[in-house]
């Protein structure tokens, strides 16, 4: 199946009480070879009259936050896990994400992207529990948001939804500095041709976690690339997150 088939089954799709309330399913929408695929919740009122993604209030604030990092719409693929409004903006039900997140693995799959970034609790408890992350607590829920997770073969990066600034406008500053992360994400660090890191992963002794979730990551919170964008000596053998690696040592000696 190709994504526009999917698109069409989506968009006439009655599989659940949401079809009864909604005007429009909204499909995905954006570009088809894109390294990140941004999911948020479900549409909202905006959204469901126009059929399109992001077009109401919380979509200024992405359009906001996207703009201020020069990230284009273009560079991205955005979805959500529940295709249809939510009534009154009520929490989705387990049987509506259950059966509504078929249509979202289908999308992964046709897309492919390298990096998915779930807005919010239910987008990211979704993903997390798809790919066998472990999940923190309620409480400590809010700390994951804005750090880069490794699966098999996909990096997950959870971001507060848009709509939370809407809520709490003091929020705004964390928002932007976990944004950032996206304009990030979308190339790989400068230094990697050069680093002792690829040659160590390409030699077969260095764990491939490290390239992912650093070199072609966050590469911007790796100690290697802070200590050589200022000039500071490091060795060959110390790891992205500035710890030694005695075994690497020993194979440079």
């Amino acid at each position: 199946m190709k994504i526009q088939g999917l698109n069409a089954d989506i968009k006439r799709c009655n599989k659940c009480r949401l079809s009864e309330t909604r005007i429009n399913a909204i499909p995905g929408e954006g570009n088809t070879d894109a390294k990140l695929m941004l999911i948020a919740q479900a549409p909202g009122i905006k959204e469901d009259e126009k059929g399109k993604m992001f077009i109401g209030p919380s979509g200024k604030v992405l359009d906001d936050l996207l703009e201020s990092n020069n990230v284009e719409r273009d560079d991205l693929y955005m979805t959500n896990l529940v295709k249809c409004m939510l009534p009154k903006y009520r929490k989705p039900k387990q049987d509506e994400i259950d059966i509504c997140s078929d249509y979202l693995d289908k999308e992964i799959e046709l897309i492919n992207p390298e990096i998915l970034v779930p807005f919010g609790h239910y987008a990211t408890t979704y993903l997390f529990k798809k790919y066998d992350l472990l999940l923190p607590s309620k409480q400590e829920f809010y700390t994951i948001y804005g750090r880069l997770f490794l699966s098999d073969d996909k990096k997950i990066l959870p971001l507060q939804h848009p709509a939370a600034v809407l809520h709490k406008p003091d929020l705004n500053e964390v928002l932007v500095k976990n944004y950032y992360k996206l304009k990030i994400l979308l190339k790989d660090c400068k230094w990697y041709p050069l680093c002792p890191m690829k040659k160590f992963y390409e030699g077969g002794i260095l764990d491939r976690k490290w390239i992912q979730l650093y070199c072609k990551g966050d590469w911007e919170s790796c100690i290697r690339y802070q200590m050589e964008e200022t000039g500071k000596m490091h060795p060959d053998w110390m790891l992205p997150d500035g710890t030694i690696d005695e075994k690497l040592r020993k194979k440079e000696q």
